[in-house]
């Protein structure tokens, strides 16, 4: 069993300003798993996986095969992306970014707010973050240089800024509250949300469009994470199994690709207006366990400091948390060291949290994973189901958590048939 690695004062601690209270009213979903919160979800806690082979002839030389690809077509739960946007308008923009907006459409009306009072839209902020640039953008651009100045696109740069998701729903929807965007590789998206919560609540503004995008499978993408040796490259020919949160043949994750954006109001104003909640923000926690480039630190310090902060950030203690959804990738080093981070962090009371990843069914969104799973853990919480790890047959660790392999859980009880 794992022993505590890092003496914290748990004494709750309360912020200095008016913490104003926030809820959840809207959310959209663009992933591997479908087109659609309500698509996805269903996929999710039916054990569908939206993990596939790439089929790309230039993806034969290289060591993985496979990916989490947004489903594309006209068919049911795919997307047609020509049906959302003009040719014209999908030149101006990254894949990403066109992930972004489609999510905020269906975000915005799940909340009932596309308002059109210029206090509303004054009242009302973005902060969307994409981990990655799109490298075939700059590669192909690159080739059209050598063909003369004029051949490079005027989008060229609009195309691969982080930041132009946050601006595009900022323009679209003539919002003019706070506009942010954060790039912090595979937090960006949990950052996003947290940023937006602390907007609201310190008082900035009252409704925050949150999260974040990513859309960069490439060759080119795919085989520098494979020098990373951060892929997995096992399972090429059974991609379904591929990504395996926790399990003792996981060799690395899948690279994803989607979008998921919250709307975020104070409590209050959502109150006023009987919006529809999902859930209340109650903390957010942040650190760095200045370790190393691409690994945690052995010790677990980075996670552990960011619970407790989140947890004394929200005034409650660890006995009333019974539900992670851990960011458990399926890298053999990642999933072992979080596990010995939450454990250590929850103590004795780690015998009654259950621990989940659903990377095991959608893979790895870079960007756009911790909003992905926020939205996945705001409806666990509402409808009391906790969503299988896909792939989970043989945990190799030894820990007193609780998991739920391969099919959800109904509540706290037994995995449901």
């Amino acid at each position: 069993m794992f022993t505590p690695l890092l003496s914290i004062n748990r004494t709750l601690t309360t912020a200095a300003r008016c913490k104003r209270r926030v809820v959840v009213t809207g959310i959209g979903v663009v992933c591997p798993l479908g087109i659609g919160l309500q698509n996805a979800w269903k996929a999710l806690t039916n054990s569908k996986s939206g993990i596939t082979k790439l089929t790309n002839p230039d993806y034969d030389k290289l060591p993985c095969k496979v990916g989490a690809l947004v489903p594309k077509g006209t068919g049911p739960n795919e997307l047609n992306i020509d049906a959302y946007f003009a040719k014209s308008e999908l030149r101006t923009m990254c894949p990403a970014t066109a992930y972004a907006l489609i999510a905020t459409e269906e975000a915005l009306n799940d909340a009932n707010w596309k308002p059109n009072d210029e206090i509303d839209k004054q009242d009302t902020g973005v902060a969307v973050g994409i981990g990655m640039i799109d490298l075939v953008d700059v590669c192909t651009t690159y080739e059209a240089l050598k063909n003369g100045y004029n051949k490079v696109s005027p989008y060229f740069v609009p195309r691969i800024l982080p930041n132009m998701a946050a601006g595009q729903i900022s323009i679209k929807y003539g919002f003019r509250g706070p506009n942010h965007s954060v790039s912090t590789a595979c937090a960006t998206g949990a950052h996003a949300i947290g940023d937006a919560f602390r907007f609201i609540r310190g008082g900035e503004t009252s409704v925050m469009v949150c999260g974040g995008a990513e859309a960069c499978i490439s060759p080119l993408a795919i085989a520098a994470f494979c020098r990373l040796r951060a892929l997995s490259t096992n399972k090429n020919d059974f991609p379904y199994e591929a990504s395996r949160p926790f399990d003792k043949d996981r060799d690395g994750f899948v690279m994803g690709e989607g979008a998921a954006i919250l709307v975020l109001e104070e409590l209050q104003h959502a109150l006023e207006r009987k919006a529809k909640i999902y859930a209340e923000v109650l903390g957010y926690g942040l650190s760095g366990d200045a370790a190393h480039l691409t690994a945690p630190s052995d010790d677990g310090t980075g996670a552990i400091l960011a619970m407790d902060r989140a947890v004394k950030d929200a005034g409650i203690e660890t006995v009333e948390i019974s539900f992670i959804n851990a960011h458990a990738t399926s890298t053999p080093l990642g999933d072992a060291i979080e596990l010995k981070a939450i454990e250590s962090f929850m103590g004795q009371h780690s015998k009654d949290v259950t621990v989940s990843s659903t990377k095991g069914a959608h893979g790895h969104l870079l960007g756009a994973a911790g909003n992905l799973e926020a939205a996945f853990t705001i409806l666990a919480v509402k409808e009391g189901v906790i969503p299988p790890t896909l792939n989970l047959h043989n945990l190799d660790i030894q820990t007193k958590l609780n998991f739920t392999p391969n099919v959800k859980k109904i509540g706290m009880g037994s995995p449901d048939a």
